[in-house]
């Protein structure tokens, strides 16, 4: 992958599910799927009353080989 900064907003990361930012620092896969890269989320679930850490890309690698949203290529 390689690594970028967005220029402009692009939805919702598919790992995260944070909204991809303006000056985000992302990874851009071969397939053009882009991640938050190297950023750590902190989400709290008032309900379930729990704070779930979260590393997006670096994290999904560390376990996957492939993008998440195409796994076959």
């Amino acid at each position: 992958f390689s690594e970028d900064v967005l220029s402009k907003d692009a939805g919702e990361c598919a790992i995260c599910l944070e909204e991809l930012q303006q000056g985000d620092t992302i990874a851009r896969l071969p397939c053009l799927c882009i991640y938050h890269k190297g950023q750590v989320f902190f989400r709290m679930d008032i309900k379930f009353q729990k704070v779930t850490f979260m590393g997006c890309i670096d994290e999904w690698f560390e376990v996957n080989r492939s993008c998440p949203e195409h796994p076959s290529d």
